[in-house]
This record gives C-alpha cells, sequence and structure tokens, in this order.
C-alpha cells in the first residue's frame, strides 16, 4: 500500500538510497535535511538527490520546520545525525544536540501533536556495543572495557581477559551484549535508538532500532574525513596518499554495502515482527582494516603502500562484528553484497567524483586534542 514517508538526513549517503528504494516502490517521500557543509560541501542538495521527493531544507533542532515536515506522514525513518566517533569527543555539544536533542524534538512532536505516523525507523550504530563479544579459552564470554593506555603504548593491542589475562578471541557481536558506549558520538546513537524505542512503546508507534554496522558504498563523501574509513582510504589513495592505518592493522569490522542497509529498511516498513525491537544491520563477516586497505590499493591499480603507524586512538575498540541472526531469522534478511562486488562498486562509482583529502587536517586535531 502507498505511504507517504518523511526520512531526515534524506539528502545524505544511507538515506538518499532508501529515498531511491521507496520511491520505485511507489511511495511518496519528503526528505527533511539541513545540508550539512561537513557532508554536503557548501550546502548544496547533491545532484543524486531523487527529483520526485519532496525536498524541505531545516534543521531537527528547529520545532516549526520539524513539525511541518512530519504533517501528513505515515512513517519516519530518522537517519538525521553528526557522524564521526573522534570528532564528538571535543564537539560534544554539537553532537549531544543535533543527535539527542533532535531526536528529542522529533519525539516530543509525535507525543504532543496531532500526527498519522504509525511507524518510526531509527538508524542506530554498532559504535553503542563498545568493544565486540569475546571469548577466553578458559573464562568463556566476557565483555571487556576499553583497552589500558599503558598496554597500548607498549604496542599490545589485543584484549586480555580480565579474569586470567590471557588474549581474548572475537565472536559475532548478538544484540543482547550489554552497550558500552566510549564516545560521545556511540552514547548519543544510544540515546536515539533507546528513546525512539521508548515512547514507540508507551504510545503504541511501532518503532524499530537497526544497528548499522560499517556502511560503505557510492556517495559516501570523499572529503569528509569523519566518515566511514572506506571511503577515507578511497580518497588517500586518489590523491596518492597511502591509507593510514592506527594500531597494527588486524583490527576488525563488519562491512556492509548500503544496498543490504536499504534492503532491511524496506523489509521493516511493512514487516510487524520488526516492531519494538534492536537489529543488528551487517554482512555477518569479520574483515580487518588492512585487508580494506589493501583491496581498494589492488582495485585502483595504485602504487601507494598502506601505512601502518601502530599508533592508536583513545577510544578504538580492536574488533565488532555482526551476528545477523536476529535480523536473518525475524525478518528474513540475507545480505546480498559481497565485500568484493560492494568495493569495485565503490571504485567505479568514485572514478568520477571529487576527494579533497582531509585526512592529515583530521588526525591533527585530534592529536591537538590528545586522542592520538
Amino acid at each position: 500500500m502507498k505511504k507517504k514517508i518523511l526520512v531526515t538526513g534524506g539528502a545524505g549517503f544511507i538515506g538518499s538510497f532508501l529515498t531511491d528504494a521507496l520511491i520505485f516502490k511507489g511511495h511518496e517521500v519528503r526528505i527533511f535535511d539541513n545540508l550539512e557543509p561537513q557532508v554536503h560541501p557548501g550546502g548544496k542538495l547533491p545532484s543524486y538527490v531523487n527529483n520526485s521527493a519532496e525536498f524541505i531544507r531545516g534543521d531537527v533542532l528547529d520545532m516549526d520546520s520539524l513539525k511541518k515536515a512530519i504533517q501528513d506522514v505515515d512513517a519516519i525513518y530518522h537517519f538525521a545525525a553528526m557522524v564521526g566517533v573522534g570528532q564528538s569527543q571535543y564537539q560534544v555539544s554539537r553532537y549531544v544536540a543535533a543527535n539527542t536533542l533532535g531526536t528529542a524534538n522529533l519525539l516530543n512532536i509525535l507525543v504532543n501533536e496531532e500526527h498519522d505516523v504509525k511507524k518510526v525507523v531509527v538508524a542506530a550504530s554498532m559504535s553503542s556495543y563498545g568493544e565486540g563479544a569475546y571469548t577466553c579459552e578458559k573464562c568463556g564470554e566476557v565483555a571487556p572495557t576499553l583497552r589500558p593506555l599503558e598496554q597500548m603504548e607498549q604496542g599490545d593491542f589485543e584484549l586480555h581477559c580480565p579474569m586470567c589475562n590471557i588474549h581474548l578471541k572475537p565472536f559475532p557481536t548478538k544484540e543482547s551484549k550489554p552497550l558500552q558506549s566510549n564516545s560521545i558520538y556511540a552514547i548519543t546513537k544510544k540515546d536515539q535508538e533507546e528513546m525512539v524505542l521508548n515512547i514507540g512503546e508507551t504510545y503504541g508507534i511501532p518503532s524499530t532500532a537497526f544497528r548499522f554496522f560499517n556502511v560503505y558504498g557510492p556517495r559516501q563523501s570523499l572529503s569528509n574525513p569523519y566518515t566511514g574509513v572506506a571511503a577515507i582510504f578511497l580518497s588517500r589513495i586518489k590523491n596518492n596518499n597511502p591509507p593510514m592505518i592506527f594500531e597494527d592493522g588486524i583490527q576488525s569490522r563488519d562491512f556492509v554495502s548500503v544496498h543490504d542497509i536499504v534492503q532491511a529498511n524496506m523489509i521493516a516498513l511493512s514487516n510487524p515482527a520488526s516492531n519494538y525491537e534492536v537489529f543488528n544491520v551487517g554482512s555477518g563477516r569479520q574483515v580487518s582494516i588492512k585487508q580494506v586497505a589493501d583491496i581498494l590499493i589492488k582495485l585502483n591499480n595504485s602504487s601507494v603502500k598502506t601505512e601502518i603507524t601502530n599508533k592508536f586512538r583513545k577510544g578504538d575498540v580492536r574488533h565488532c562484528f555482526a551476528d545477523i541472526t536476529k535480523i536473518s531469522s525475524k525478518l528474513d534478511y540475507t545480505p546480498k553484497i559481497t565485500f568484493e562486488e560492494g568495493m569495485k562498486e565503490l571504485i567505479s562509482w568514485s572514478k568520477n567524483e571529487k576527494a579533497v583529502d582531509m585526512v592529515d587536517k583530521a588526525t591533527e586535531e585530534l592529536k591537538k586534542k590528545g586522542l592520538v
């Protein structure tokens, strides 16, 4: 059945692909986006934004424009957020305002104003887990906290068992793992998730929180040094600079194509099994950071070499990759894009894209703040 749908942050990387998919299915889409210059250079509307969508330029901190955006919509995808773990540690107010207060504004309207909203989906984040899941061969499953600075300074980057001190083995992270957010960004994403589900359950508004893992794909800003690692590495390579990797490169994540993220979000719109639930959305595959750099260099036919710095950033986690059993069984979600296919698509798209390498500048900012 045709619906009228609001996508906050809909001019962005993920939101724009979701908008395309919704319109393709016959839905009417309204985009609400402030065109943050860090993501959209010059604050301009990207050319890829679907012409069939209604566009409202507005900020989630502006209650009046947000009220107008919510009028007459049947469902909301709340993707509007400031993104960047490191930057959030020194732009604290900015991140809390955009992510936590912005979400509070949205929910405040749903609670106190007349509306037609029957579904809310919020983009949550794997960053809220902190470290991923680990097991000790002697002590079983453990949920370790951040690695001590003294250990990192000695070049020992692996996790140790808090009981017996031997190295831990990572395994896929389930939704049931306790959240141990260790950055302002992660805390605000946790806020968004919990606030949406709380208000949804309290007022009977079906709601779903998707914990996105490391999303990559076309349209990801190649000039934003706080975006995903694949886009950051690609920007470096396009400028003939080596991808710079902290620690030893063995740290791992779950890289999921934007098309699979869209797949999950489309399922949630009509499947009641998604209501009032939290789901991981990932590929279910563990990939090291060095593997990402190496495959991007190879696919670009570049001669640059990966730079392993053996330095570290405060707050970084060692391993975190998704257990997708829940979303697969409840929502029949199956990742369709392999890592290799997705990287090829990213490379193909990037050939005609401008990439301003801001990594060195961003790293200097982190150093000045004592985070590297």
